[in-house]
């Protein structure tokens, strides 16, 4: 076993608390850091089956990128699904800490996972967000390129074929083939307008509207919106992996695995 501290440590090396969203609520929201962890489950969202699967797998820990409690709680209603998810993760001695802006910033955190995904190399800084203490720079998405130019049919059943997802939403701006992509995960619809600036052919990401849409095609910028699920998810077991290699340095032993049951809620009928 490690204590709790020691995972916060290597989550710490992988995706600094320090690079999130000021709006952001990342770190420890269950548990304590002296409590002690034998094993580790890797997730995306902090459901009531995830839950139940670190139960029965003997979990005394998750590590989620999206945050369990985000705003404050003014009560416990165990009646209704957060409070009840609450309960079960304290009765079973269960930790939750989350990564989530700084993972989706960090280098091979969310979106470089996404980026080396769907084909992209020669990878840049997209939306920046400011500078790190060390001078460098924060970017949320990323901008790439694809080995050769293909149409955005093809590319479109390429980033599908590479994730999570059973379909993409394709906007299709015309005849023009795709090179230089940007990307962000989940949900950067509000970046469109940056991704079309900055000479983008195509923009991936997520939870796109009609008249976000409509937006990029008037800026003759091709979409594809793969799902919030499917651009983010791939970053889990890449998160167990390296977190097994950051704490396999640690004085104890601690196993991790990852999420193998979570689904996208939306599916086609």
């Amino acid at each position: 076993m490690v204590k709790c501290q020691v995972v916060m440590d290597a989550l710490e090396t992988i995706a600094p608390k320090r690079m999130a969203e000021e709006w952001d609520n990342p770190g420890l929201l269950v548990g304590a850091l002296n409590q002690d962890i034998h094993k580790i489950l890797v997730c995306l969202d902090v459901s009531d089956e995830v839950v139940e699967q670190a139960i029965e797998a003997g979990a005394d820990m998750i590590v989620a990128h999206h945050p369990l409690i985000f705003r404050g709680i003014k009560k416990l209603r165990t009646d209704l699904p957060l409070g009840h998810r609450l309960q079960q993760l304290i009765k079973h001695d269960i930790a939750v800490v989350a990564a989530h802006t700084n993972l989706d910033i960090a280098e091979g955190g969310v979106n470089d996972v996404l980026a080396q995904a769907i084909g992209l190399s020669k990878l840049s800084s997209f939306v920046i967000e400011r500078q790190d203490v060390d001078g460098s720079v924060l970017s949320m998405g990323r901008m790439g390129s694809l080995p050769v130019p293909m149409t955005v049919q093809d590319f479109a059943r390429q980033v599908r074929d590479a994730l999570p997802t059973e379909h993409v939403r394709l906007v299709d701006a015309g005849p023009r083939p795709v090179r230089k992509v940007a990307l962000c995960s989940g949900s950067g619809a509000e970046f469109i307008q940056k991704a079309a600036f900055m000479g983008a052919d195509v923009y991936v990401t997520g939870d796109v509207k009609y008249h976000e849409a409509q937006q990029a095609v008037e800026q003759g910028m091709h979409i594809i919106d793969a799902g919030h699920f499917g651009t983010e998810f791939p970053v889990v077991a890449v998160l167990k992996e390296r977190l097994m290699e950051e704490l396999a340095e640690a004085k104890g032993t601690v196993e991790v695995i990852a999420d193998q049951s979570s689904k996208d809620f939306f599916t086609v009928v």
